[in-house]
């Protein structure tokens, strides 16, 4: 058994939790980068702990513009249900997208 699978194995009901891991300590990690881009290209002051916040929200939308379709995804587009999930996702969003500024001249 290779090693990535044996760590897929340990799940929260149907997500696996070394995929949060990953994604979240990968977004913690190049938050600084991010946060610098943003200034640089959009003039846009984004704190580096809203890169954490914004980590699912982000994985969604990339995954439903690159593909394939994970679970977690599959669940947030499923109009029948899934409404914990949705709250959830849409509260990070929310609160990854306060405290984002323009950036002022000085």
């Amino acid at each position: 058994m290779l090693t990535v699978t044996f760590l897929r194995q340990f799940r929260i009901g149907e997500y696996a939790i070394f995929d949060f891991t990953v994604a979240f300590l990968g977004l913690a990690l190049l938050s600084p980068l991010l946060s610098w881009l943003c200034r640089k290209i959009f003039k846009l002051e984004v704190p580096k702990k809203n890169w954490v916040f914004l980590t699912l929200p982000i994985g969604i939308v990339t995954h439903l513009i690159v593909g394939p379709i994970t679970p977690m995804t599959r669940d947030f587009i499923d109009p029948s249900g899934h409404y914990t999930l949705k709250v959830v996702i849409l509260g990070l969003a929310v609160l990854g997208s306060r405290n984002i500024n323009k950036v002022k001249k000085i």
